[in-house]
Protein backbone atom coordinates (compact mmCIF):
# COMPACT_ATOMS: atom_id res chain seq x y z
CA UNK A 1 0.00 0.00 0.00
CA UNK A 2 0.99 3.63 -0.51
CA UNK A 3 1.71 5.80 2.53
CA UNK A 4 -1.66 7.55 2.48
CA UNK A 5 -3.45 4.24 1.95
CA UNK A 6 -1.79 2.76 5.03
CA UNK A 7 -2.91 5.68 7.20
CA UNK A 8 -6.42 5.50 5.78
CA UNK A 9 -6.50 1.80 6.61
CA UNK A 10 -5.34 2.53 10.18
CA UNK A 11 -8.14 5.09 10.55
CA UNK A 12 -10.66 2.53 9.34
CA UNK A 13 -9.35 -0.12 11.77
CA UNK A 14 -9.60 2.33 14.68
CA UNK A 15 -13.17 3.29 13.78
CA UNK A 16 -14.21 -0.34 13.38
CA UNK A 17 -12.67 -1.16 16.76
CA UNK A 18 -14.72 1.57 18.41
CA UNK A 19 -17.85 0.21 16.76
CA UNK A 20 -17.07 -3.25 18.14
CA UNK A 21 -16.70 -1.75 21.62
CA UNK A 22 -20.27 -0.46 21.31
CA UNK A 23 -21.42 -4.05 20.69
CA UNK A 24 -19.15 -5.63 23.31
CA UNK A 25 -18.34 -3.27 26.22
CA UNK A 26 -16.05 -5.94 27.68
CA UNK A 27 -13.46 -5.04 25.04
CA UNK A 28 -10.52 -3.21 26.63
CA UNK A 29 -10.87 -0.30 24.27
CA UNK A 30 -8.01 1.95 25.46
CA UNK A 31 -5.52 -0.91 25.18
CA UNK A 32 -6.90 -1.89 21.77
CA UNK A 33 -6.51 1.60 20.30
CA UNK A 34 -2.80 2.06 21.01
CA UNK A 35 -1.49 -0.73 18.70
CA UNK A 36 -3.69 0.06 15.68
CA UNK A 37 -0.84 1.42 13.54
CA UNK A 38 1.46 -1.40 14.66
CA UNK A 39 -0.92 -4.08 13.41
CA UNK A 40 -1.77 -2.07 10.30
CA UNK A 41 1.94 -1.94 9.44
CA UNK A 42 2.38 -5.67 10.01
CA UNK A 43 -0.64 -6.89 8.08
CA UNK A 44 -0.86 -4.33 5.27
CA UNK A 45 2.80 -3.36 4.92
CA UNK A 46 3.94 -6.58 3.20
CA UNK A 47 5.71 -7.70 6.35
CA UNK A 48 3.65 -10.55 7.79
CA UNK A 49 3.28 -13.24 5.16
CA UNK A 50 0.13 -15.28 5.79
CA UNK A 51 -2.49 -17.10 3.76
CA UNK A 52 -6.14 -16.28 4.63
CA UNK A 53 -7.28 -19.33 2.64
CA UNK A 54 -5.21 -21.56 4.94
CA UNK A 55 -4.74 -19.98 8.36
CA UNK A 56 -2.47 -22.87 9.42
CA UNK A 57 -0.23 -22.83 6.36
CA UNK A 58 3.14 -24.14 7.65
CA UNK A 59 4.97 -21.47 5.63
CA UNK A 60 3.14 -18.60 7.34
CA UNK A 61 4.82 -16.01 9.52
CA UNK A 62 3.48 -16.23 13.06
CA UNK A 63 1.94 -13.37 15.03
CA UNK A 64 1.43 -13.79 18.78
CA UNK A 65 -0.74 -11.25 20.59
CA UNK A 66 0.85 -11.49 24.02
CA UNK A 67 -1.23 -8.52 25.20
CA UNK A 68 -4.30 -10.43 24.13
CA UNK A 69 -6.83 -8.18 25.86
CA UNK A 70 -5.40 -5.20 23.97
CA UNK A 71 -5.42 -6.48 20.40
CA UNK A 72 -9.11 -6.52 19.52
CA UNK A 73 -8.21 -4.15 16.68
CA UNK A 74 -6.86 -7.30 15.01
CA UNK A 75 -10.40 -8.53 14.28
CA UNK A 76 -11.28 -5.95 11.59
CA UNK A 77 -7.92 -6.61 9.93
CA UNK A 78 -8.44 -10.37 9.81
CA UNK A 79 -11.96 -9.93 8.45
CA UNK A 80 -10.78 -7.43 5.85
CA UNK A 81 -8.08 -9.82 4.65
CA UNK A 82 -10.53 -12.70 4.32
CA UNK A 83 -9.76 -14.91 7.31
CA UNK A 84 -13.47 -14.90 8.19
CA UNK A 85 -16.64 -13.14 6.92
CA UNK A 86 -16.89 -9.44 7.77
CA UNK A 87 -20.38 -9.82 9.23
CA UNK A 88 -18.84 -11.84 12.07
CA UNK A 89 -17.62 -8.52 13.48
CA UNK A 90 -21.22 -7.68 14.36
CA UNK A 91 -21.35 -10.74 16.62
CA UNK A 92 -18.24 -9.96 18.65
CA UNK A 93 -18.56 -11.02 22.27
CA UNK A 94 -21.88 -12.79 21.64
CA UNK A 95 -22.70 -16.39 22.49
CA UNK A 96 -21.33 -18.87 19.92
CA UNK A 97 -19.34 -16.15 18.14
CA UNK A 98 -15.80 -16.95 17.03
CA UNK A 99 -14.78 -13.48 18.27
CA UNK A 100 -14.35 -13.19 22.02
CA UNK A 101 -13.33 -10.18 24.10
CA UNK A 102 -9.90 -11.83 24.27
CA UNK A 103 -8.68 -13.44 21.01
CA UNK A 104 -8.51 -17.24 20.99
CA UNK A 105 -7.38 -19.81 18.40
CA UNK A 106 -11.01 -20.53 17.49
CA UNK A 107 -10.68 -17.35 15.41
CA UNK A 108 -8.95 -18.01 12.05
CA UNK A 109 -5.67 -16.11 12.01
CA UNK A 110 -5.20 -16.15 15.80
CA UNK A 111 -2.32 -18.39 16.89
CA UNK A 112 -2.63 -18.61 20.68
CA UNK A 113 -4.67 -17.73 23.75
CA UNK A 114 -2.88 -15.13 25.86
CA UNK A 115 -5.11 -14.09 28.71
CA UNK A 116 -2.35 -14.25 31.32
CA UNK A 117 0.11 -11.46 30.61
CA UNK A 118 3.78 -12.32 30.26
CA UNK A 119 3.33 -15.71 28.62
CA UNK A 120 3.17 -14.79 24.94
CA UNK A 121 6.85 -14.04 24.51
CA UNK A 122 7.84 -17.46 25.85
CA UNK A 123 5.39 -19.10 23.45
CA UNK A 124 6.83 -17.04 20.58
CA UNK A 125 10.35 -18.16 21.53
CA UNK A 126 9.19 -21.76 21.33
CA UNK A 127 7.77 -21.14 17.87
CA UNK A 128 10.94 -19.42 16.71
CA UNK A 129 13.30 -22.16 17.82
CA UNK A 130 11.00 -24.89 16.44
CA UNK A 131 10.82 -23.16 13.04
CA UNK A 132 14.58 -22.82 12.90
CA UNK A 133 15.20 -26.45 13.79
CA UNK A 134 12.71 -27.51 11.11
CA UNK A 135 14.53 -25.40 8.52
CA UNK A 136 11.43 -23.24 8.07
CA UNK A 137 12.34 -19.63 7.15
CA UNK A 138 9.09 -18.18 8.57
CA UNK A 139 9.39 -15.33 11.06
CA UNK A 140 7.72 -14.82 14.44
CA UNK A 141 6.33 -11.48 15.64
CA UNK A 142 5.00 -10.96 19.16
CA UNK A 143 3.22 -7.88 20.50
CA UNK A 144 3.72 -7.17 24.20
CA UNK A 145 2.43 -4.36 26.36
CA UNK A 146 4.81 -2.27 28.41
CA UNK A 147 2.92 -3.40 31.52
CA UNK A 148 3.98 -6.95 30.68
CA UNK A 149 7.58 -5.88 31.09
CA UNK A 150 6.90 -5.99 34.85
CA UNK A 151 6.50 -9.78 34.66
CA UNK A 152 9.55 -11.94 35.33
CA UNK A 153 8.59 -14.52 32.70
CA UNK A 154 9.15 -11.85 30.03
CA UNK A 155 12.79 -11.45 30.98
CA UNK A 156 13.31 -15.21 31.18
CA UNK A 157 12.07 -15.38 27.58
CA UNK A 158 14.36 -12.47 26.61
CA UNK A 159 17.35 -14.38 28.01
CA UNK A 160 16.27 -17.56 26.22
CA UNK A 161 15.94 -15.75 22.88
CA UNK A 162 19.37 -14.18 23.19
CA UNK A 163 21.02 -17.42 24.33
CA UNK A 164 19.64 -19.32 21.32
CA UNK A 165 20.30 -16.47 18.88
CA UNK A 166 16.71 -16.38 17.65
CA UNK A 167 17.07 -13.80 14.90
CA UNK A 168 13.74 -14.96 13.45
CA UNK A 169 12.00 -13.47 16.54
CA UNK A 170 10.66 -9.90 16.60
CA UNK A 171 9.37 -8.46 19.87
CA UNK A 172 7.22 -5.34 19.50
CA UNK A 173 6.52 -3.45 22.73
CA UNK A 174 3.39 -1.30 22.71
CA UNK A 175 4.93 1.27 25.03
CA UNK A 176 1.97 3.46 26.01
CA UNK A 177 3.16 4.25 29.53
CA UNK A 178 0.10 3.00 31.39
CA UNK A 179 -0.96 -0.24 33.03
CA UNK A 180 -4.25 -1.27 34.59
CA UNK A 181 -3.66 0.65 37.81
CA UNK A 182 -1.90 3.76 36.56
CA UNK A 183 1.29 5.06 35.01
CA UNK A 184 4.18 2.66 34.47
CA UNK A 185 6.63 5.21 35.90
CA UNK A 186 4.80 4.97 39.23
CA UNK A 187 4.76 1.16 39.29
CA UNK A 188 8.21 -0.18 38.35
CA UNK A 189 9.49 2.57 36.08
CA UNK A 190 11.32 0.37 33.58
CA UNK A 191 12.05 3.11 31.06
CA UNK A 192 14.23 3.27 29.11
CA UNK A 193 13.47 -0.18 27.72
CA UNK A 194 15.79 -0.09 24.70
CA UNK A 195 19.08 -0.33 26.66
CA UNK A 196 17.70 -3.25 28.67
CA UNK A 197 17.02 -5.28 25.52
CA UNK A 198 20.41 -4.26 24.13
CA UNK A 199 22.11 -5.51 27.29
CA UNK A 200 20.57 -8.92 26.71
CA UNK A 201 21.91 -8.98 23.13
CA UNK A 202 18.93 -7.82 21.07
CA UNK A 203 19.02 -5.62 18.00
CA UNK A 204 16.80 -2.74 19.08
CA UNK A 205 14.95 0.10 17.37
CA UNK A 206 12.67 2.80 18.76
CA UNK A 207 9.86 4.26 16.67
CA UNK A 208 6.75 6.42 16.87
CA UNK A 209 4.08 3.76 17.27
CA UNK A 210 1.45 5.91 15.54
CA UNK A 211 3.54 6.61 12.42
CA UNK A 212 2.50 3.69 10.26
CA UNK A 213 5.10 4.39 7.57
CA UNK A 214 7.95 4.63 10.08
CA UNK A 215 6.75 1.35 11.57
CA UNK A 216 6.82 -0.37 8.17
CA UNK A 217 10.34 0.88 7.45
CA UNK A 218 11.65 -0.11 10.89
CA UNK A 219 10.06 -3.56 10.88
CA UNK A 220 11.26 -4.25 7.34
CA UNK A 221 14.83 -3.29 8.21
CA UNK A 222 14.91 -5.53 11.27
CA UNK A 223 13.16 -8.42 9.53
CA UNK A 224 15.96 -8.47 6.95
CA UNK A 225 18.64 -8.43 9.65
CA UNK A 226 20.08 -11.92 10.17
CA UNK A 227 23.07 -11.58 12.49
CA UNK A 228 22.06 -13.95 15.30
CA UNK A 229 20.36 -11.28 17.40
CA UNK A 230 16.65 -11.38 18.22
CA UNK A 231 14.94 -8.06 17.51
CA UNK A 232 13.03 -5.64 19.75
CA UNK A 233 11.01 -2.68 18.50
CA UNK A 234 9.98 -0.16 21.16
CA UNK A 235 6.89 1.55 19.72
CA UNK A 236 5.99 4.71 21.63
CA UNK A 237 2.21 4.95 21.68
CA UNK A 238 -0.67 6.68 23.47
CA UNK A 239 -3.20 4.58 25.32
CA UNK A 240 -6.68 5.24 23.96
CA UNK A 241 -5.15 7.09 21.00
CA UNK A 242 -7.43 9.73 19.39
CA UNK A 243 -10.06 9.54 22.16
CA UNK A 244 -9.24 12.47 24.50
CA UNK A 245 -11.08 11.15 27.55
CA UNK A 246 -9.02 7.95 27.35
CA UNK A 247 -5.71 9.61 26.47
CA UNK A 248 -5.75 11.67 29.68
CA UNK A 249 -7.14 9.10 32.11
CA UNK A 250 -4.52 7.14 34.11
CA UNK A 251 -7.14 4.42 34.64
CA UNK A 252 -8.22 4.28 30.99
CA UNK A 253 -7.41 0.58 30.89
CA UNK A 254 -10.67 -0.31 32.62
CA UNK A 255 -12.86 2.43 31.12
CA UNK A 256 -15.99 1.58 29.14
CA UNK A 257 -17.00 4.29 26.70
CA UNK A 258 -20.61 5.44 26.52
CA UNK A 259 -22.38 5.30 23.17
CA UNK A 260 -22.24 9.10 23.12
CA UNK A 261 -18.45 9.06 23.56
CA UNK A 262 -18.08 6.50 20.79
CA UNK A 263 -20.24 8.61 18.47
CA UNK A 264 -18.15 11.69 19.25
CA UNK A 265 -14.90 9.81 18.59
CA UNK A 266 -16.20 8.53 15.26
CA UNK A 267 -17.33 12.01 14.20
CA UNK A 268 -13.95 13.55 15.03
CA UNK A 269 -11.99 11.90 12.20
CA UNK A 270 -12.35 10.14 8.84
Amino acid sequence: MLSNELQAKANWVRNRTLEMHRLAPGIRIASSLSPVEILTALYYGNLLHQNPADARDPARDRFVASKGHGTLCLYPILADLGFFPADELDRVGKQNSILGVIPEPITPGVETTNGSLGHGLGVACGMAIALRRAGNPAKVFVLCGDGEMNVGAIWEAVMFAAKHRLDNLHVIVDDNGRSMLGYQKDILGLDPLAPKFETFGFAVAEVDGHDVNALVATLRRLKLLADGRPKAIIARTIKGHTVPELETDPLAHIRVLSHQSIDAALRSRP
